[in-house]
């Protein structure tokens, strides 16, 4: 019998100090509460989803960035190093694009 009475102890020990630490909010039936939204109010019914909103907003905008920095910069998409336009030039011209005068032209344009 003592083992019963024992763990009756612990429990009324380990559970009963919690219900002394619940606090009971005095709240007249529907009537006003000064608890409202964190003891804001009727302002926190205005304010506390636009707060919510940019919040969100700034998460959101941070784990962009930080996704940016970690992806580095975008890649721009740039011709082959080896390749110029003189040599875009002459495989217009090898290919039919153009005539002989329209390539002497355009060389020489590029020559300058």
């Amino acid at each position: 019998m003592t083992r019963i009475s024992d763990v009756t102890a612990a429990a009324a020990a380990a559970f009963g100090p919690a219900s002394a630490w619940a606090a009971e909010a005095r709240v007249e039936p529907y009537g006003w509460s000064s608890q409202m939204m964190w003891g804001w109010g009727w302002y926190g019914m205005i304010f506390g989803p636009l707060f919510m909103i940019l919040f969100f907003a700034l998460v959101i905008a941070v784990a962009a960035l930080l996704v940016r920095w970690i992806a580095g910069p975008w890649q721009t998409h740039q011709p082959p190093p080896g390749r110029t336009a003189l040599d875009i030039l002459k495989e217009r011209f090898a290919r039919g694009e153009i005539d002989k005068e329209e390539f002497e032209e355009r060389r020489r344009i590029l020559e300058r």
